[in-house]
């Protein structure tokens, strides 16, 4: 697997699937959660209503449709709140690990990811970083996903990806 950085906005990746830093209700919200849904419309809320009707778990993963996105698939997984105390580096790492499943049962080859927990649930970024470079490093050989785009929003997001990727 090719792990890959770029800045941008994830919305507009063309990938087969994104990766969306949900919450445990499943329901839409702000950040990376709250851009997907609204570039997705509003079938991605019906679906998430549908196919979660308890909503997700903390570490989890499930998918749905891209709906509007480029992407054929929407991969929902729910961070770690570090300011609610949830504080498991185990469940950030579940995320990615969780994600990287749920690609190969779909069979997307490639997969979009944000710096999972690192905005407005507060994971220290330097370790939110190397949780995800670690962890879909850890990945690569057990998977059949050829690229993993790790996709910064913003420049010290990019930056601090590049390096720890080592690109």
């Amino acid at each position: 697997m090719r792990l890959t950085v770029v800045e941008g906005d994830i919305t507009r990746q063309d990938v087969d699937a994104v990766v969306n830093a949900a919450n445990r209700a499943m329901r839409g919200g702000g950040g990376v959660d709250g851009a997907i849904h609204a570039a997705a419309g509003p079938g991605l809320l019906r679906e998430c209503r549908k196919r979660f009707p308890t909503g997700l778990a903390t570490g989890a993963a499930g998918w749905t449709t891209g709906h509007g996105l480029a992407a054929r698939w929407v991969i929902h997984v729910v961070g770690p709140n570090w300011r609610a105390g949830e504080q498991d580096r185990s469940l950030l790492i579940s995320c990615y690990a969780n994600a990287i499943a749920v690609a190969d049962e779909l069979g997307a080859s490639s997969v979009a990811f944000p710096l999972v927990s690192a905005g407005i649930y507060g994971w220290p970024h330097d370790d939110a970083v190397q949780v995800a470079v670690d962890t879909l490093r850890a990945a690569a050989g057990s998977t059949a996903v050829e690229e993993a785009r790790l996709v910064a929003f913003g420049a010290t997001t990019y930056h601090s990806l590049v390096a720890a990727v080592g690109g």
